[in-house]
Order: C-alpha cells, then sequence, then structure tokens
C-alpha cells in the first residue's frame, strides 16, 4: 500500500530533525577532546582556587583529559573574567569563579570590560558560605540582640572594620537591618582586622567562615551569628540569622561555574551534570565540607536567575551605603 503524503511529510521531517540533533549529541558525548582550562581570578591558596582544584582532580580521572587551573588574580577578579569572557566557547575553557566577578564587580564598578549575564553561559552554582557576625570578647555580649541594643545605645561610638569587600557589605546590611549606626574602618585583608578586634579598636566584623574560624581558634573574638537562615554545620552551636532574630540577614560568598557566551548548550549541560557529579563524589564532598560546607548545585537557567538575584542583592547595600572602590 503506498505511504500516504502527509505520513511521509512527517517520516522526513522526523529524519531531518534527528540529522540534526546527531552531530550536537555525539559533540556532548564526545566532550571533552582534550585538556580543560580552568581560569580562576584568584591565587593559589584562596577558597575558590582550593574548591576548584578539588572538583578538577575528579573531572579530569571521569574524563581522562587533563584539567589545567590557571590562576589569574588581581582587579578583584576583572583581569581573569574578560581572559574567560574572550576564550574560545567550546567547554574546553571555564571560568570557575566567585560572587565577587559576578555580583559585586557589576555593583561596584561603573564600567567593566565584560558583562557577567550577556558574556557567560552559566554552568552550575558550587558553593555558598556565610560570613560570621564576630565580636570583640570584652563586651561580653552573648546575642546579636545584645549587639544591637549595645549600638543603639550609643549611636556612632563604636566601630567595625571588614578586610574585605563582601565582609564590608555583610556588615552594612546589619546595620541597614538592624537600625544601628557603627563608623566603618577598611584593612588590607581580614586577618589584619582581627588584632584590632581582640584589641577592642573594633567592636565587630562580618569576615567569611574560614576567617572567622581562624580568629576563633585564636580566643580573639566571640561568634554571635551566621549571615544565612540557619546554624552552619561548619560552627555548630552559632545560630543562623532567623533564630538570632534577624531573619533578613542574609548573605553568602558563592562559586559558579561559567562558560564563554556561545558555548552549545549540549555541552554546557554535560558540564553540568559532571560538575554536580564531581562536586557530590563521596571524596570531594567529605573535603568541600571543610572548606565551608557541601556543594550547592543548580541547573544552568537557575544559575543564571541566581545570578541576577545576586547582583540586586549587592547592588541595594552598595548604593545605600554609599560603597566605593579606592
Amino acid at each position: 500500500m503506498p505511504v500516504p503524503s502527509l505520513t511521509r511529510r512527517r517520516v522526513a521531517t522526523g529524519v531531518a530533525a534527528l540529522s540534526l540533533a546527531a552531530p550536537a549529541v555525539l559533540r556532548a558525548q564526545s566532550f571533552p577532546t582534550g585538556p580543560v582550562t580552568f581560569i580562576v581570578p584568584f591565587p593559589p591558596g584562596a577558597s575558590t582556587d582550593v574548591t576548584f582544584r578539588l572538583v578538577a582532580g575528579k573531572l579530569s580521572q571521569m574524563w581522562g583529559q587533563p584539567v589545567v587551573v590557571d590562576n589569574k588574580g588581581g582587579a578583584n577578579g576583572i583581569i581573569a573574567a574578560e581572559a574567560a569572557a574572550r576564550a574560545r566557547p567550546d567547554g574546553h575553557t571555564l571560568f570557575t569563579t566567585s560572587s565577587m566577578t559576578h555580583a559585586g564587580n557589576p555593583v561596584l564598578y561603573d564600567k567593566l570590560p565584560y558583562d557577567p549575564i550577556r558574556d557567560f553561559e552559566p554552568v552550575t552554582r558550587m558553593s555558598m558560605v556565610p560570613l560570621v557576625m564576630l565580636v570583640h570578647k570584652g563586651l561580653k555580649l552573648k546575642s546579636l540582640a545584645e549587639l544591637t541594643a549595645l549600638l543603639k545605645a550609643s549611636p556612632g561610638k563604636h566601630n567595625f572594620g571588614s578586610g574585605a569587600i563582601s565582609a564590608r557589605v555583610a556588615g552594612e546590611l546589619y546595620r541597614m537591618l538592624a537600625g544601628v549606626d557603627a563608623v566603618h574602618v577598611a584593612y588590607r585583608n581580614n586577618q589584619l582586622a582581627a588584632p584590632d578586634l581582640n584589641a577592642g579598636a573594633i567592636s565587630f566584623m562580618v569576615p567569611d567562615l574560614s576567617s572567622a574560624k581562624m580568629i576563633l581558634a585564636s580566643g580573639w573574638a566571640d561568634a554571635l551569628a551566621v549571615s544565612q537562615a540557619d546554624e552552619s554545620p561548619m560552627l555548630a552551636g552559632v545560630p543562623g540569622a532567623t533564630a538570632a532574630g534577624l531573619p533578613g540577614f542574609v548573605f553568602t560568598t558563592w562559586s559558579a561555574v561559567y562558560a564563554p557566551r556561545g558555548a552549545p548548550r549540549e555541552v554546557v549541560d554535560r558540564l553540568n551534570r559532571d560538575f554536580i557529579a564531581a562536586g557530590t563524589s563521596p571524596e570531594v564532598h567529605d573535603k568541600l565540607l571543610t572548606l565551608g560546607g557541601p556543594m550547592k548545585p543548580t541547573t544552568p537557567d537557575e544559575l543564571r536567575a541566581f545570578t541576577l538575584a545576586e547582583i540586586e542583592a549587592w547592588r541595594k547595600v552598595v548604593k545605600a551605603a554609599d560603597i566605593r572602590i579606592e
């Protein structure tokens, strides 16, 4: 019996669609075809660098290809971001970065040589790490509410320090939410601020979790809260913002993976699956816990939406506090 013309057209259309899809499927299946480079916008030893070196080792095993970590520190990650944005968009060069380049810089600088949304294809978020409210031990404060009461009772009489932009933004967010007045003191890094916190020259600071743990280990401060809704498993006994009575005090540093704009979606999806598999593998997962917590993966589309939301969260605080890069 002859095949009806409509049926023939449908079959032909289906075959054509399969023919178009086949190269994409094969491209994803064969990826990677050579070494993969991770561009990291920080020097060796930084927490983001350590995180992605752990993942790089696992992915190299999975792919059977070398994974090279290329550290391009300086200029708050701008140098690295520009290099990554201009890389060949085939998935073999990836930008393994942090909230600084993709949420902070777009708000802090009037002009950038890259656009965090336009110039990159999101792959997956890797981590979300809270900051920690630390106070001078001599104040003998037991809660965030007590700190707020102290500052309200003596407006402008207490200082808070920061040695990183994230710590400054977190401190300003606390000030805005709590309705308190405190004077900001800038330091080159959080470690240099710690002795002044110990001496009482500054009353509080909100460093990243890694810096906070080192300061606490020195016995130089008390921890009142972490800047996320719930308690962090890496700082047992320190309440999250909700339990501390300031539920809006949520601000994290995070790391994520982006490919240059134009990377094929099927390769991006393959990278998403592989990064999640590597980051949640037992050997990598356990080590990530020591750096601040388990992987917090997303789909590529979720990471795009998350990045946009984070830019706006930074913008709100930076504008209100008139924070400027000096």
